[in-house]
């Protein structure tokens, strides 16, 4: 009785597979049943369960998962010879109820419609209206810099602890839902991760665990980085699976936010995004705008920089890798190489608007 239960949760795992592929196609019924719908419900009451504990229930969940496993693999080494049909049934029900969790939790949202067709904007732009649009994004950071530096050659250096980020970024979201009501964030469920280390040393800084719906930021990145990178998580909270969504809705909490180091961190985030786009388009029109950009703003960039190359590793690309398929796995065609499509949703979002 119970081999045949678990070779039905383990067949279940093809039909999961397919209900996937059919529902690739049905990107406004996933949005209006699911994103619009079940997972509202679902996200809420994991982040008022766990939102409150001070450390990662996430983290802790996956160290005892890990060493369950790894338990379980040592203790059932012989049956892999001996009873190998029941083994593999372990394994393939066990993988199939964490593959169904993970999508009724929170993965179904890679299914639904691109952001560009929820916000009625093109996902498309020229180089020249590119340019138009970083030469604005420019002066608005170069304002914002000069308010808060010392003066236009020396970088921003945030006034308070990356805890108080987490408490200041609730903000942006409650002025962007004004706007976009699909925004809304709350309850607020923002963590540093007790693998912060490792986090660092694969070239992460942050991830949303869809078993707690908890947002994971890494604690060591430099906190001119955590104002873009909690609104980043935020972003995967509210439903928005897609990695270079969640770099757009990101940056707009972040513009949004009233406090000027989130507006600071907010453009200049966007900024690098439009720079590296020009230079992948035209270098010569890249390095004319880059002298217009203070020099402070470009300290920054170089921390950052400087930080993640502090933390290189030979086994970092393979880190980069593994997730990048998964990405595309996932119905993210780009994978991690998203940066056109951010672009395209700041130059068009911001075309008749006020930066």
């Amino acid at each position: 009785m119970l081999k045949n239960k678990k070779l039905f949760i383990t067949l279940f795992l093809i039909v999961q597979v397919l209900i996937i592929q059919i529902l690739k196609n049905f990107p406004q019924f996933v949005e209006q049943f699911y994103s619009y719908g079940l997972y509202i419900f679902i996200s809420k009451l994991m982040r008022y369960a766990f939102g409150w504990i001070p450390f990662s229930v996430g983290d802790v969940f996956y160290t005892l998962a890990s060493i369950y496993i790894i338990r379980w693999l040592i203790l059932n080494r012989k049956r892999v010879f001996k009873d190998t049909v029941n083994w593999l049934l372990d394994i393939g029900a066990t993988l199939s109820l964490a593959y169904f969790a993970f999508h009724i939790l929170w993965a179904y949202n890679y299914y639904r419609p691109p952001l560009n067709e929820s916000l009625n904007i093109e996902a498309d732009y020229t180089t020249e209206e590119l340019i138009a649009f970083t030469k604005r994004l420019i002066k608005k950071s170069n304002e914002v810099h000069n308010i808060i530096a010392v003066n236009d050659s020396t970088k921003v250096i945030m006034p308070f602890s990356k805890s108080e980020v987490f408490d200041k970024m609730q903000n942006g979201y409650d002025n962007l839902s004004q706007d976009y009501p699909n925004f809304k964030y709350q309850p607020k469920s923002l963590k540093k991760s007790i693998y912060s280390l490792p986090l660092t040393y694969m070239g992460f800084s942050g991830y949303l665990n869809p078993f707690t719906n908890e947002a994971q930021v890494d604690g060591l990145i430099p906190t001119y980085k955590f104002p873009t990178t909690s609104c980043h998580e935020a972003a995967h909270q509210v439903g928005y699976a897609a990695e270079n969504e969640a770099n757009f809705i990101g940056c707009l909490a972040s513009i949004y936010n009233e406090d000027l180091y989130f507006k600071y961190s907010g453009y200049t985030f966007g900024l690098k995004y439009c720079l590296v786009e020009i230079f992948r388009r035209d270098k010569d029109a890249y390095y004319e705008i880059l002298e217009t950009v203070n020099k402070g703003i470009i300290k920054n960039y170089i921390e950052v920089e400087e930080f993640w190359k502090s933390y290189e590793n030979p086994l970092e690309p393979i880190f980069e890798k593994t997730y990048d398929t998964f990405l595309k796995t996932n119905n993210q065609s780009d994978g991690m190489k998203s940066y056109s499509y951010v672009v395209a949703l700041l130059v068009n979002y911001y075309d008749n608007k006020t930066l």
